[in-house]
């Protein structure tokens, strides 16, 4: 091999290195915090995915014991896709213990916050700000109180409350179309790094998992 095709795979190898640094994810049996309405915190599972970066806690999500969906029996027996999650619907909440900045570069003050699902318009000044549409939406936990479906506009408001009124507090998903269903930490390039984890859903009568990989470090490139 010759030494500059060394070389670079040694730079290639060290980049990856150190963009996944000390990221873990795991499962960990946690109750989901007291500060989620009832109705919301019971639908929640104590199997917690838990982020590090070395010793530090990064963040804590708690998903929906079952997620509901909209798909044909069809769709079920073919493999689902974020699309089949209803915009509005309660995915699960979050903890950061400390300041978190978003895909959107938007810090994000440490405390607890319910999920929910939402997809970006390819729109206007939109258009081309993200490698994926879909996304979960931070709402402050005090202000979430219902598992009911929040209707997009309403759950818009509700979420860019986060951030004084700015823009809706974030949390970027990526595909995961994997057959991996183990817990770990991906990197995506670009100092994005992404926790991949698989959980329960069901459209009515039929049950199936679909792959979620959320994004724990990183922001978007100008």
């Amino acid at each position: 091999m010759h030494l500059v095709s060394i070389c670079l795979i040694a730079v290639a190898t060290l980049h990856h290195s150190s963009a996944l640094g000390k990221f873990t994810a795991n499962l960990e049996k946690i109750e989901p915090p007291m500060r989620l309405a009832e109705p919301i915190r019971k639908l929640l599972d104590e199997q917690a995915l838990v982020v590090r970066d070395g010793d530090s806690v990064v963040m804590t999500i708690w998903f929906r014991k079952v997620i509901p969906v909209k798909a044909t029996e069809e769709q079920v027996k073919n493999g689902l896709t974020y699309r089949e999650i209803p915009e509005g619907t309660l995915v699960g909440a979050l903890e950061f213990p400390r300041t978190f900045t978003d895909y959107r570069k938007q810090e994000l003050p440490a405390g607890v916050y319910t999920l929910r699902f939402a997809v970006q318009p390819d729109i206007g000044d939109h258009t081309g700000t993200t490698p994926h549409p879909e996304f979960c939406l931070l709402c402050p936990a005090l202000e979430d109180k219902s598992e009911d479906l929040i209707e997009k506009k309403k759950l818009i408001e509700l979420s860019s409350k986060v951030n004084e009124g700015r823009h809706p507090a974030v949390l970027l998903l990526w595909p995961n179309n994997t057959k991996d269903a183990s817990v770990k930490v991906i990197d995506k390039g670009n100092g994005v790094l992404v926790a991949t984890i698989k959980r329960p859903v069901a459209a009515e009568d039929a049950k199936a998992m679909l792959s979620f990989a959320v994004t724990v470090a990183g922001v978007r490139k100008e």
